[in-house]
């Protein structure tokens, strides 16, 4: 018979409760983590790939910009349908189907010729890869009770930094296995990254357990408990401040947190996509070994940030006046980047990367807290894949912007769009974003 977590004292339901927490994290973090570094790999390659490429291909650069952001248009198209299917159907299972199938695509980026190839193989790309980050987001709330939640969501931002620092010398690597087996280096590059996908999304499908209540990993007596809490703040949300799925596509709020997180992934998937070819310039060397290990800097700074800044926000309701801080960061280091000394840009860089780092987990603090079931599943989904767009606005609006305007134009309108999603965050309501930090602990000790 089950034990009702209600019939423990409060303090061993707590010490229990923390236990539980400990061991999903220890056993479910980093599989995501790695998950989530191959995710960003997959989308990030293409600015190590870059001179080869077109080099070896003839793609111009407006081309390569299209076909840098048509993955988000792809991505975007697939991400509602998604989400909801991985509510429906089982992490489990639709996140090992997600991530085999874009390993597959992604190793097909070795037969593009051509502007029209590698704009379809990205769209794919993208349509392949749709689901993977707001369906981990949704598995976290299905695992971690809001008190948690943003030391954890912290702690999974490690994947984009972590994929930065190795995915530079690895990138850097593959590019000189130049004629090897009759492959050009950035073949070799697309090929590798997309074959050790797919072998991840294998073990992800024997490895990751759906809910609480399915841990054999655990005692009856965690599982109750941990499975108790993510309940009761189900349920909370339901009755004070969750809706139903169709209300919430209509929700103001739910435009508020796309607006943000769009101005976010401009930013940052500008910054991802030309950070290598940046450090290229400033050391006036050719992109490899040398040039990825140098660009990995920004990314060791941004994971140093992100072991306390996310989870000091959130514990001490901070969350509005440090994610302020945080885009700001992001907003200045672009803007001085093109205009300094290569010693003090790449500090501006670190900074840049800080911020990306460091805002995101706190950014999705808000929208978990908000909706709830699948009301969840849907809006974080139409959150990350409107808020996605920005990736394939950045490359785009940068090349434009640098042929009316000059060579540092398309920084400084990257630039603008953290310091708007800065102001936005200065306006997220505190009486509409329920402080599920605080019905946690009640829930803890219910």
């Amino acid at each position: 018979m089950p034990l009702d977590s209600r019939s423990l004292p409060d303090d061993k339901n707590t010490v229990v409760l923390d236990r539980a927490i400990a061991k999903a994290a220890k056993r479910l973090l980093p599989m995501l983590i790695l998950m989530y570094i191959l995710s960003y790999m997959d989308r990030a390659n293409i600015g190590f790939a870059k001179q080869a490429f077109q080099l070896s291909t003839g793609v111009t650069e407006a081309a390569f910009a299209f076909g840098a952001g048509i993955f988000f248009i792809g991505y975007a198209l697939f991400e509602f349908p998604s989400n909801l299917a991985l509510h429906a159907f089982g992490a489990r299972r639709w996140m090992a189907r997600i991530m085999i199938t874009w390993g597959i695509v992604a190793s097909m980026m070795l037969f593009t010729k051509s502007d029209t190839s590698f704009s379809i193989v990205r769209f794919f790309l993208g349509a392949a890869e749709a689901g993977f980050f707001p369906g981990a987001i949704l598995y976290m709330t299905y695992w971690f009770p809001a008190k948690s939640r943003g030391r954890i969501l912290g702690l999974f931002y490690f994947g984009s930094p972590v994929a930065m620092i190795f995915g530079g010398p690895i990138s850097g690597l593959l590019l000189q296995m130049e004629g090897l087996l009759g492959l050009q280096g950035w073949q070799w590059l697309f090929l590798i990254e997309g074959i050790g996908t797919i072998l991840i999304g294998f073990v992800v499908l024997w490895y990751l357990t759906d809910r609480p209540k399915d841990a054999k990993w655990l005692t009856e007596e965690e599982r109750t408990v941990l499975q108790g809490t993510i309940t009761a703040e189900e349920a909370h949300k339901a009755t004070t401040g969750g809706i139903k799925l169709g209300k919430a596509m209509l929700d103001p709020n739910l435009l508020h947190f796309t607006a943000i997180y769009f101005c976010i992934q401009l930013a940052g998937y500008g910054f991802a996509f030309y950070m290598p070819s940046m450090v290229s310039a400033l050391m006036n060397m050719k992109i490899g070994l040398a040039v990825g290990s140098i660009a990995s800097i920004p990314w060791i700074c941004a994971v140093i940030a992100a072991t306390f800044y996310p989870a000091y926000a959130v514990r001490h309701g901070y969350r509005h006046s440090m994610g302020c801080i945080a885009m700001l960061s992001i907003a200045i280091g672009l803007s001085a980047a093109g205009n300094l000394p290569p010693v003090y840009a790449m500090v501006a860089l670190c900074f840049v990367a800080m911020g990306i780092i460091c805002v995101q987990p706190i950014f999705w603090t808000f929208p978990s807290g908000y909706f709830g079931g699948l009301a969840a599943a849907g809006s974080l989904a139409v959150i990350n894949s409107i808020g996605n767009l920005g990736g394939f606005v950045a490359p785009n609006i940068k090349v434009m912007a640098e042929a009316h305007f000059g060579p540092n134009a398309g920084l400084y309108t990257l630039a603008s769009a953290p310091f708007i999603a800065a102001v936005l965050f200065l306006f997220l309501r505190r009486d509409k974003v329920i402080d599920l930090a605080k019905v946690g602990a009640v829930a803890a000790a219910d």
